[in-house]
């Protein structure tokens, strides 16, 4: 319905009240992205200082997240990440609905680091270096850099750069991931990773270390993300009890 421009309240204040209905009603699920301002004001036909009004109500009342540079976000909307499911990280943004993409930022057969020669066995002395970068609507979320003890040459580079990386591991050994083991921690930004995540060197950011294995036990893929918190949480469900 338009604006009723007539009526004592304020055009701001109208703007607000419909898109508080519609932040309640789901309207912006499932990024929480909101318009931008020039989409808005086009929208209902008011100015950019109306617009800013409107949004100042909604962040007076806690119900947006406006992030400079990034746009405006419904408060509290956070991407889930369920450890007790085994899924890739793409994976697990593609099924939230989601307009997750990747960006290969390096591929290329490296030195076995040190540290795992004893996952992936002496004799591997070279493996696969697989870095991606992961966005939601097109802005970085997370910088994903595995080692694979596969070689470059019996893969389509095509195919490493779309599909998640269980389904390549899965193409290429024939056979399945089906069971890992994380580790969650935290770090500070580098100059480096604050610039890959678009944010500020000294950044807290959230750590996931994901070690695969097949069902016989040979290890499929090391990876470490290093993920930006302010819309992401690791979620674990499941039914515990004490034990002595």
């Amino acid at each position: 319905m338009p604006l009723v421009r007539e009526n004592a309240t304020a055009l701001y204040q109208q703007i607000a009240d419909r898109l508080r209905h519609e932040i309640a009603s789901g309207q912006f699920e499932p990024s929480g992205r909101l318009p931008s301002e020039a989409e808005i004001g086009a929208r209902f036909d008011v100015s950019r200082v109306t617009v800013r009004l409107a949004l100042d109500a909604l962040d007076k009342d806690g119900l947006i997240d406006r992030r400079k540079g990034k746009g405006t976000f419904v408060a509290g909307k956070e991407v889930r990440h369920e450890l007790n499911v085994l899924r890739s990280f793409h994976e697990t943004l593609r099924r939230q609905g989601l307009d997750a993409t990747m960006r290969v930022t390096a591929l290329r057969m490296v030195a076995t680091p040190a540290d795992l020669k004893p996952l992936f066995g002496a004799r591997q002395r070279e493996c696969l270096l697989l870095q991606r970068l992961h966005l939601i609507d097109g802005e970085p979320i997370a910088l994903g850099r595995s080692h694979l003890p596969i070689d470059l040459d019996g893969l389509s580079r095509a195919e490493i750069e779309r599909r998640p990386t269980y389904a390549v591991i899965a193409d290429f050994a024939g056979t399945p991931v089906v069971q890992a083991r994380m580790e969650l921690g935290a770090q500070i930004a580098d100059v480096n990773l604050a610039k890959s995540l678009q944010t500020t060197a000294g950044a807290a950011l959230l750590t996931m270390e994901r070690t695969s294995y097949f069902r016989d036990g040979g290890c499929a893929e090391h990876s470490t993300f290093f993920v930006r918190p302010e819309r992401y949480r690791f979620v674990l469900n499941g039914i515990f009890s004490e034990t002595a």
